[in-house]
């Protein structure tokens, strides 16, 4: 009965959700071949590819979760070298990541959660064994891929403060859902009591630590990184400051805070990045009322000109950030002054880099209080706070150094979860045959 009605509320929405999709298809090519991998279809030639191969089907439902999924999906490859790996994602930015994979065979959309076309989907790959990244549940595919004897996983899973009050109240309908999954490797013991609460089988949950630990490091030589600046058409020899996925809201303190330091007279390049490159035209508009001239990174020519003191670039690409970090010298991770809940302070402290951020952290609660603790990163509450630390951090290399190593030492200290998800997953391989 649950399946049942859960049907009928999909295929109630079903024409608004078309509606939608049909709409989004006359922004390019890319997304009319998504559109029928939506409904379960998958396209031929993607299929041929997969032919006599055993498959691993990886799902991933945004940018977000396909970056913390690389580390994973490098080791899936070398441990099980003859499998065919997919990967699924339901944005559009997820999907373009994904298609820039070297170790992804077949990169396509997730379909609607109605079970014919969930259904579909899975017999058309025809998956030896599903991941889910982070904690992504949609019930017809996992009834599905349970009814057909495919095991499905949950990689890095969490339950915040926020989702587990709301996820108890249903806590019925999850005691049907959760025993649908085979193994659910949550990131903590404390997201492994969550989602037992909620109604997972003791014997399926493993707190098996956070794959975000496992980025590697990334500390270029001083000739990649010159590379990487002539590249971007940033300053050779002076401090680039980068504040990365930035929300509505918050590229108004960044641009405050670069310009107070401006008139303090630093000498100091931005480099911002949006969370969404769409909203690049009205991040232009902010920076020019404060007097801030910009350049678009989709406009930089094969060697630009450096830029000068005063000046930003702005990024409105997608896929680059992990080099910008490398060519930068401080960053601040956006979706903090703005209570979204944060983005991941791994990523620029897995460069060494000392890493900012506002008070809103409560996505990546444990993290970003670890990375305080070690002395790896600095909190602050708005614009004036921000343009504070920066100069202290500009007038004192020394600390810049200590930052950007308490960071790192604490990614190498608490690495190893990626080993533990495959020692898992190789167990479910074997158990199914």
């Amino acid at each position: 009965m649950l399946y049942f009605l859960y049907d009928i509320v999909w295929l109630l929405a079903l024409p608004f959700i078309i509606l939608a999709a049909l709409t989004r298809t006359m922004r390019g090519k890319r997304r009319r071949e998504g559109l029928g991998e939506r409904f379960g279809f998958i396209a031929p030639e993607k299929l041929t590819l997969l032919a006599g191969h055993k498959v691993i089907w990886l799902h991933a439902v945004s940018v977000g979760e396909t970056i913390a999924a690389k580390p994973l999906i490098k080791a899936i490859r070398q441990k099980f070298p003859n499998h065919r790996i997919v990967l699924s994602n339901v944005t559009e930015t997820g999907h373009e990541i994904a298609a820039g994979l070297a170790d992804i065979d077949i990169p396509f959309y997730f379909p609607f959660d109605l079970s014919l076309f969930a259904g579909r989907a899975l017999r058309s790959v025809n998956p030896s064994c599903i991941v889910v990244v982070e904690t992504e549940i949609w019930p017809n595919f996992l009834h599905a891929a349970n009814r057909m004897g495919i095991p499905v996983m949950l990689a890095n899973g969490r339950i915040s403060d926020r989702s587990f009050g709301r996820y108890m109240k249903f806590a019925r309908v999850f005691r049907r859902i959760l025993p649908d999954f085979a193994a659910l490797c949550m990131q903590t013991a404390e997201d492994a009591r969550r989602i037992r609460a909620m109604g997972a089988p003791a014997e399926s949950v493993h707190a098996v630590g956070n794959l975000k630990y496992d980025i590697p490091l990334r500390l270029p030589a001083e000739e990649k990184k010159g590379s990487l600046r002539r590249k971007y058409g940033l300053p050779a020899r002076m401090p680039v400051f980068i504040a990365a996925s930035t929300h509505k809201g918050e590229e108004e303190h960044v641009a405050d805070a670069y310009r107070k330091l401006l008139s303090d007279g630093a000498e100091l390049t931005l480099t911002l990045v949006p969370r969404h490159p769409e909203r690049a035209g009205e991040v232009v508009s902010i920076l020019a009322g404060r007097g801030i001239t910009c350049r678009l990174r989709s406009a930089l020519g094969a060697e630009p000109e450096p830029l000068r003191v005063g000046e930003a670039l702005l990024v409105d690409t997608i896929g680059e950030l992990m080099d910008l970090y490398s060519a930068s010298d401080i960053a601040f991770v956006g979706g903090s002054f703005m209570p979204v809940g944060g983005h991941n302070v791994l990523e620029p402290a897995s460069c060494m880099l000392p890493v900012l951020f506002g008070p809103y952290m409560h996505n990546f609660r444990e993290i970003s209080e670890l990375l305080l603790a070690r002395g790896g990163a600095i909190r602050v509450a708005d614009a004036d706070e921000l343009a504070q630390a920066l100069h202290s951090l500009l007038t004192n290399p020394a600390r810049c150094q200590v930052l950007g190593e308490n960071g790192a030492r604490l990614l190498t200290e608490n690495a190893g979860a990626t080993e533990r998800h495959l020692e898992i997953m190789a167990s479910l391989m074997r158990s199914e045959g």
